[in-house]
């Protein structure tokens, strides 16, 4: 069996809503964001370590595999995702696709902030803060007593063994 091994250094990968509207509160949008990583991990694409899906935005730590570079994938993704979400908006709330409607040479609706952040990992000093941010990041909002009950997260994957949506590595600090 022939192995990819990663070229690029763990990305912690922030993306926002435009706005910061909180348009990923319900399920059926967050599920956008998971069917996207999804795809990529099992296309093998990237290496996929942490998540959190937030109302407004998501942190990811993400690698890309051997033949894709970190622009390409972030992306794709950022367009797929703003596909996608806009999509369902058009079939299922007029109303709230109307607040993601700009005046833009290039586009007639912007779901995603422009200029996601990405900071290289490249030691597991800070790998790890990034990681136990990602986690913490529900409960600081309110939204848990413990990362591990947040369903949208990596945490309990990290915290129990149980990764749910089955897209996860677990980060070895190599």
């Amino acid at each position: 069996m022939k192995t990819t091994y990663p070229i690029y250094w763990p990305q912690f990968y922030t993306a926002t809503i435009y706005q910061w509207k909180h348009l990923l509160t319900e399920d059926k949008h967050k599920d956008i964001i998971i069917e996207s990583l999804k795809f990529l991990v099992h296309e093998k694409r990237i290496v996929l370590n942490a998540f959190v899906i937030m109302s407004n935005h998501i942190h990811l730590i993400w690698q890309p595999l051997f033949g894709f570079t970190t622009s390409d994938i972030q992306a794709s993704f950022m367009k797929y995702t703003a596909q996608q979400l806009k999509r369902m908006l058009t079939k299922n709330n007029q109303e709230t696709l109307t607040e993601f409607k700009v005046n833009k040479y290039d586009r007639t609706y912007q779901i995603w902030k422009r200029e996601a952040l990405s900071i290289e990992l490249i030691t597991p000093a800070v790998f790890n803060q990034k990681l136990e941010y990602i986690h913490y990041n529900p409960v600081r909002a309110g939204l848990c007593s413990n990362p591990e009950e947040y369903k949208y997260s990596s945490a309990k994957f990290y915290y129990g063994g149980k990764d749910s949506f089955e897209i996860l590595t677990h980060y070895s600090g190599n």
